[in-house]
């Protein structure tokens, strides 16, 4: 024995009221609707009409990150006034993460080979040191690491300017903190560059 009631829609509000009358199987019914579905005795178990998708709808809630919520109907970048692609482009994700494995490879390099004499466990600290530097030195004047340079990329202001000394120190200790540099926006910049208001872009 079911127990299902046949709502009527209004079409002003989606409020349903519940109609009268009970046929032999235990079913409300009353008025008739054109999307019922009738049962074997002549009554109505069911309205197959518009009235779910209001309430599915109504359950679900808005859909977080759809077109309609933030409005990212544009490329990468478009909200930062980048070119869509060629220089000036907003950097993908992989030649940028491939640009922090390539300095991290020649820090630790120089780390063991020069300063920590084959000691793996201060080689690993001081690599951090070195890579501090390198960055400080060389994205701090020309905006491009060694491995930056390599695969065409470089970091400036979101004005294009030279990001500054004080901007590429934070910069850098935050991308050493790993965390801040795997948290990205929906551009695809991390929370280091962020905090500090610089983009990394190709050349």
């Amino acid at each position: 024995m079911c127990f299902l009631g046949l709502w009527r829609t209004t079409p002003w509000s989606g409020v349903h009221s519940l109609g009268s009358g009970l046929d032999h199987c235990g079913v409300l019914w009353g008025n008739r609707h054109p999307g019922a579905i009738r049962s074997t005795s002549g009554g109505y178990c069911g309205v197959v009409d518009d009235s779910r998708k209001v309430i599915g709808s109504w359950i679900e809630g808005p859909q977080v990150g759809g077109p309609a919520q933030d409005g990212a109907t544009g490329y990468r970048g478009q909200r930062l006034g980048l070119p869509e692609q060629g220089a000036g482009s907003l950097a993908s994700t992989g030649r940028r993460l491939a640009a922090v494995v390539i300095d991290w490879w020649l820090c630790a390099l120089i780390s063991y080979g020069l300063i920590a004499h084959g000691n793996t466990v201060l080689a690993n600290y001081w690599a951090m040191f070195v890579f501090f530097v390198l960055s400080l030195l060389t994205v701090g004047t020309i905006g491009s690491s060694p491995g930056k340079r390599l695969l065409g990329l470089r970091v400036v202001r979101l004005d294009g300017g030279r990001a500054t000394l004080g901007q590429v120190a934070l910069r850098t200790f935050l991308l050493l903190l790993a965390i801040p540099a795997v948290v990205w926006d929906r551009d695809g910049r991390g929370m280091h560059d962020r905090a500090v208001g610089t983009v990394e872009v190709r050349i």
